[in-house]
């Protein structure tokens, strides 16, 4: 959804309301534990974040409250959605000189022990939203050297509006990646 103006709460909320009990815009959910099924774009973006254990717990606090989304021309509706799978949200976006209101639903939740440690989640996208997939968000403590990770991955084609500006939405995605990893990295830097 297109706007000339930022969303007002009352239509964000009135958005993802109407978001709830749609389908999910492609049919290989879940699929980005395991690879990308065929026909989509694949992307996969890792930064490493600290270490050790006291890093980990760090990088797990920002995964729950959606800080990799803490970026200027982004605003995630609502951060204090927990990370439970069927939640749903809106990702608002500020290009161009328009917003954009994207909608995603969490399909599952990683919250492995290991070796190694994993912790994240993956949402996949709804009808109303610019592009058709899956990205998992997951941060991870590498048992052989304590070294702590955030890692991105992503597979995805173009919805309808997308794929009039194709080039511009594959931008878009690369632009998200980048200022995702600089907010987790922030983020665990800073708390």
């Amino acid at each position: 959804m297109l706007s000339i103006s930022k969303p007002s709460r009352i239509s964000i909320e009135a958005f993802i309301a109407a978001q709830q009990n749609q389908k999910f815009s492609y049919a290989e959910t879940g699929r980005s534990r395991e690879g990308a099924p065929r026909g989509y774009t694949v992307d996969n973006n890792r930064i490493q974040l600290g270490v050790g254990a006291d890093g980990y717990e760090k990088a797990k606090r920002a995964a729950r409250q959606w800080k990799m989304f803490d970026m200027p021309w982004i605003n995630l509706c609502w951060p204090d959605t927990p990370i439970e799978a069927g939640a749903t949200v809106a990702v608002v976006a500020s290009h161009l000189r328009f917003w954009s209101m994207n909608a995603a639903r969490i399909v599952y939740v990683v919250d492995e022990t290991g070796p190694p440690q994993r912790f994240g989640f993956a949402y996949g996208t709804l009808p109303d939203h610019s592009a058709i997939g899956e990205e998992r968000f997951t941060v991870e403590l590498n048992p052989d050297d304590q070294t702590v990770w955030y890692e991105i991955y992503a597979f995805s084609r173009p919805g309808k509006l997308a794929r009039l500006g194709y080039p511009f939405a594959r931008m878009l995605q690369k632009h998200f990646a980048t200022d995702s990893k600089l907010a987790m990295r922030r983020f665990v830097d800073g708390s």
